[in-house]
């Protein structure tokens, strides 16, 4: 069944009422609410990412109902608890502003798998796209604080395909095993002068991590040279493999941060090809594949 949905109409509503299989296509317009996905197997529809924006505002630094603070993991836009869900041709987009005094803004959480977002663009600021799940120690540590379907021990394969991505620091993150196909990946200006594209905090059992095949690193205006880094592991073993990829002058030589003080240098699995004259001695070169060298 598609079920057709017009800007003003109740956007949850329609994802409650949405059953396995169902596409829902959103008109062209401004979806202001935050909502989840709890249905699987769906498929929404935009009219465009230029066209159909989904939006919301709530940042971590900000006091719910009993003055207790959001924390990073309640304040996205969207968020898809369940499996096998696919996007098409929206954004979805965190319009909070000012992190470095708000602190963390998501605009898309992903935690189901077999998730696939194509031709759309998701926009914020600080932790724009987080992909499930949780690195072990906060599934413990949120246990009663945030509801069950966001703390989930269980694998979550990701895609996104020719989509365009924004944000300022670790503005993907997360323990999903995502590969980006083409995308675009936009950093924008932030007050503290210092960006990171990727935070990956995957368990070191964990084969695969985030994959930006063939992706652009592109940077708005206002983002200083050198100023960018593309990845720093948020838990030891963080893995980002990054495959033929071209880079703007905005991003730092050095590619990856160990994170602040931690010897994260010594466990985290950044792996880059062609390599890059300048890297950071620890990061590694892709290994060759049949045919190859």
């Amino acid at each position: 069944m598609t079920l057709t949905v017009k800007p003003g109409e109740h956007l949850q509503g329609v994802f409650d009422a949405a059953r396995p299989g169902d596409t829902i296509r959103l008109e062209a317009g401004e979806y202001r609410a935050k909502t989840t996905i709890s249905t699987p197997d769906l498929t929404v529809l935009g009219a465009g990412a230029d066209r159909t924006r989904v939006i919301w505002d709530d940042y971590a630094k900000k006091l719910d109902g009993r003055g207790v603070e959001y924390n990073t993991f309640r304040t996205w836009t969207l968020a898809v608890c369940a499996d096998g869900v696919t996007m098409r041709d929206l954004s979805i987009v965190n319009d909070a502003l000012r992190p470095e005094a708000k602190g963390q803004e998501v605009a898309l959480t992903v935690y189901g798998d077999r998730f696939a977002m194509e031709r759309c663009r998701l926009v914020s600021t600080q932790d724009t796209l987080f992909l499930g799940p949780l690195p072990a120690d906060l599934i413990q540590r949120y246990d009663g604080f945030l509801p069950d379907a966001l703390r989930r021990d269980k694998p979550c394969a990701q895609r996104f395909t020719d989509c365009l991505i924004e944000g300022t620091v670790d503005f993907i993150f997360g323990c999903g095993e995502a590969v980006f196909d083409h995308c675009e990946i936009r950093s924008l200006r932030d007050a503290r002068g210092t960006g990171y594209a990727a935070a990956p905090a995957h368990a070191q059992a964990q084969t695969e991590g985030f994959l930006f095949r063939g992706c652009r690193f592109t940077a708005a205006e206002g983002v200083a040279p050198g100023s960018v880094y593309l990845a720093r592991p948020w838990r030891d073993y963080g893995l980002c493999v990054f495959e033929n990829c071209e880079y703007g002058p905005h991003i730092c030589p050095l590619g990856f941060d160990k994170w602040n003080d931690t010897h994260r240098d010594q466990t985290a699995r950044f792996y880059e090809g062609p390599p890059v004259a300048g890297r950071v001695p620890w990061a590694r070169p892709l290994p060759l594949m049949p045919g190859q060298g």
